[in-house]
């Protein structure tokens, strides 16, 4: 794949990930505490801003992590075998989103995480004062939500390590600024004084959507850097 491709395939896999609700959920939690709090916007702004800052450099220490972890196992350029593993997880990974991500309640549906861990991060929600604690919960969250985020890690890793070193940079960056997109999103709605419930309502209402959307993304994506990568170089069509 030439560096446009790479760079775009980057990029599609980060918005696969930004499309994950865990993070934005307890951010939205973070904020409305606050807010129910009588906090000032600027104690706000601070908090939700280290919450978005934690998360995104998370982000950015796992793809980091992820390619320096394949690089010492497979090296570079990658194998056709270890392209063909990383599809089939790919895959799986999107079958599961679609099955599992939401579990149904007896009045509406909640996250997949276990119960004991949503009321965990709550409670960390509410006790959250200083904005190191907020950073803290953002670093908390993407590694609580790493299970369905390990396809878009995996393969942005491997694309990274068949980039030209100038480039890895570019790609890495790509990766953490679209992967926090759904936060930053948020964090502009609360920063410009929108209300949280409206946020919740539309995150309520297009669920399934959203959830649909990832899971078939990732399909997608497992398909497609098969046929790429796998299919194409096997036979000789690149």
């Amino acid at each position: 794949m030439d560096i446009f491709t790479s760079l775009a395939i980057i990029a599609f896999a980060a918005l696969i990930h930004a499309s994950f609700q865990l993070s934005v959920s307890v951010l939205t939690l973070l904020s409305s505490h606050t807010i129910g709090a009588k906090r000032s916007r600027a104690k706000l702004l601070r908090l939700t801003s280290s919450f978005v800052g934690g998360a995104a450099l998370m982000s950015l220490l796992l793809l980091v992590s992820a390619a320096f972890v394949f690089l010492q196992l497979f090296g570079a350029p990658v194998s056709l075998e270890v392209w063909a593993i990383a599809c089939s997880v790919v895959l799986g990974i999107g079958v599961a989103v679609w099955l599992f991500y939401y579990r149904t309640k007896k009045a509406g549906t909640e996250l997949w995480i276990p119960r004991a861990f949503a009321k965990h991060l709550t409670s960390r929600t509410k006790a959250t004062r200083a904005s190191v604690e907020a950073f803290s919960l953002g670093l908390t969250s993407v590694i609580s939500e790493l299970i369905f985020i390990i396809p878009t890690l995996t393969i942005s890793a491997l694309i990274l390590l068949e980039l030209p070193s100038q480039w890895q940079l570019v790609g890495a960056l790509v990766y953490t600024l679209v992967s926090s997109l759904g936060l930053i999103v948020v964090w502009s709605l609360v920063g410009s004084g929108h209300s949280i419930s409206r946020v919740q309502k539309w995150r309520e209402k297009n669920k399934r959507f959203l959830q649909f959307s990832a899971g078939s993304a990732l399909v997608a994506l497992g398909f497609f850097i098969y046929i790429n990568e796998v299919v194409a170089l096997a036979t000789g069509v690149l």
